[in-house]
């Protein structure tokens, strides 16, 4: 169905290539995952499925045919068998529903009786069965995706390749996104997909190929998405002093507690008869508190010291104001 035999591919302008002896076959019938970050190549493999590009060294041979030997004229008819849905719908503003999937087969010269069958099964299978006379910006995004992927399929190709299609859309949506390239699948078309989404390939064991830098690195069948530990992380990162700040906190408030307890008198403890029994310790934790002895500045040999700081004793009991 699709084989790649020690594909190569360069462009112009760069050093390395995007793809690196690259060789692998997806048989009829196939769900195969292609997973990588970004700049692995798997956009480069779906284009050189689809012939927009030329292998550099190797051979891509679709469906039988030799895409390095297939003229620029007869590539149309060649992608008649292949159904591309892609990231961003790129669908018709100014069509209406039905209009975007029959664009299609208009431009491939079908005839209106088959346009006038195959649309109205092809929305249906999408699920967008009574909306055929709806324009794009009246639907939802998942919704747009679904006349993609309806546009894709009206002319029941073969392979059907898709590029990261939930990309756009919520999670919710993108599970029935999923769910709908599964039952296409399912019903004998040859699946393509590039993706990120890890979860996705994990829940449905599908063959995976994984790329790095242009290289395949794995071609697993029932596989997962692999190691995820280089995708980044959406954990928040430690304020930077934020341990001193929230010592110099506690300091602060402590002192700030100290400050607004009033001074107590130091009474001492009544003596406890002998007979009676001690009481029990509590438990409670209580503040100390802390009283200041008073002190004389006249005795220490300093008698102006007052008058200077402006602590003396003021006419009319008035508080203590700024000093100079």
């Amino acid at each position: 169905m699709i084989r790649f035999e020690h594909v190569s591919k360069r462009y112009r302008g760069t050093s390395k290539p995007a793809l690196s002896d690259v060789d692998f076959e997806i048989q009829r019938g196939e769900f195969v995952f292609l997973v990588g970050a970004s700049g692995s190549g798997k956009s480069s493999c779906l284009r050189m499925i689809l012939r927009e590009d030329t292998a550099s060294e190797g051979r891509v041979v679709v469906l039988g045919r030799d895409l390095r030997g297939l003229s620029t004229r007869k590539v149309p008819y060649f992608r008649r068998h292949i159904g591309s849905v892609f990231q961003d719908f790129r669908l018709l503003p100014n069509k209406t529903v039905f209009q975007n999937v029959a664009f299609t087969l208009q431009v491939i010269g079908s005839s209106r009786a088959f346009i006038s069958q195959a649309v109205p099964e092809a929305l249906a299978l999408v699920g967008l069965a009574g909306k055929e006379k709806r324009f794009p910006h009246e639907l939802s995004g998942g919704e747009q995706q679904r006349v993609a992927i309806a546009r894709a399929i009206v002319n029941r190709p073969q392979v059907l390749l898709a590029d990261e299609p939930t990309g756009n859309l919520d999670p919710a949506t993108s599970v029935d996104i999923m769910q709908l390239l599964a039952r296409i699948n399912a019903n004998g078309t040859t699946v393509v997909m590039a993706t990120h989404e890890a979860g996705f390939v994990d829940q449905m064991q599908r063959r995976v190929i994984e790329l790095s830098g242009g290289v395949m690195v794995r071609d697993e069948v029932g596989g997962g998405y692999g190691d995820t530990s280089a995708l980044p992380s959406l954990a928040p990162e430690p304020a930077r002093g934020a341990a001193a700040v929230a010592a110099l906190t506690a300091v602060l408030e402590l002192q700030r507690e100290i400050a607004e307890t009033p001074p107590t008198a130091h009474v001492p403890a009544e003596p406890q008869p002998e007979s009676q029994p001690a009481p029990a310790a509590s438990t409670e934790t209580r503040g100390i508190p802390i009283v200041a002895p008073p002190v004389d500045l006249a005795d220490l040999g300093l008698p102006d010291v007052a008058s200077r700081l402006g602590l003396d004793e003021r006419e009319g009991g008035d508080e203590v104001g700024p000093t100079s």
